[in-house]
Parts: C-alpha cells; sequence; structure tokens
C-alpha cells in the first residue's frame, strides 16, 4: 500500500487498516512458527505497512 493511498483516508479507515496489518502479521507469524510460510518476505512487507500506517497516522493526529 503507498503512502498516498493512506493519506486519502480518514483517522478511523487508517485505525481498521492498522488492525488488519496487525492481524495479517500474527497470522504470519503463527505460520513461520509452525513451518508452514513458505514467502518469508511477506513478513516483512506487513511490517513496513504497518510502519507505514502509523506515520500517516501520527501526521494527521499532529495538525
Amino acid at each position: 500500500m503507498k503512502a498516498s493511498e493512506l493519506r486519502n483516508k480518514d483517522q478511523a479507515a487508517l485505525q481498521q487498516e492498522l488492525n488488519e496489518l496487525l492481524k495479517a502479521q500474527f497470522g504470519l507469524r503463527m505460520q513461520k512458527g509452525t513451518q508452514q510460510l513458505t514467502n518469508t518476505s511477506q513478513i516483512r512487507k506487513v511490517r513496513r505497512d504497518i510502519a507505514r500506517v502509523k506515520t500517516v497516522m501520527n501526521a494527521k493526529g499532529n495538525k
């Protein structure tokens, strides 16, 4: 997800997106722990998306 797409969303939509990404991260961690995860780069992508959402949320909150 691109930061420009996130900037167009409101605070509630960003919070919902963050919750979905955190659930996805949890699922990927569980898959990794049980040796079911084949594409480990997904963890990195989700982690960066979480950081991107949090950054946009903080920027909107400070205005």
